[in-house]
């Protein structure tokens, strides 16, 4: 099989925003708020991968105004989904074939 490991997603931070937001359904993002609280990150940790993921153009940045505070809203792409299920895939190929070759070397 190809090699479909993605480096941008693979970063322990940018995967942990990846699987939060690939957990929301389609065209539904998370307030930054909120990743943070998911993630553990700081803000400018938080926000330095958010940037990384945008420009990869796997997650796109909404700002707005709530109640005149402002709210940033990250969603993941069409292309981000997609790169996340190339990428768990990968991880899954990768776990199944340890565990037939464990499987192979006890029996």
């Amino acid at each position: 099989m190809a090699e479909l490991f993605d480096e941008i997603i693979h970063q322990p931070l940018r995967l942990k925003i990846m699987a939060a937001l690939n957990a929301m359904p389609a065209r539904t993002g998370l307030e930054f708020a909120r990743l943070k609280s998911l993630t553990g990150a700081t803000d400018g940790n938080l926000g330095a991968h958010i940037e990384t993921l945008s420009k990869a153009g796997y997650v796109a940045v909404e700002k707005a105004f709530v109640a005149r505070r402002p709210q940033t809203t990250v969603i993941q792409t069409p292309a981000g989904r997609a790169a996340f299920a190339r990428h768990v895939a990968q991880l899954r190929q990768i776990i199944d074939s340890a565990e037939g070759a464990s499987m192979n070397r006890a029996g």
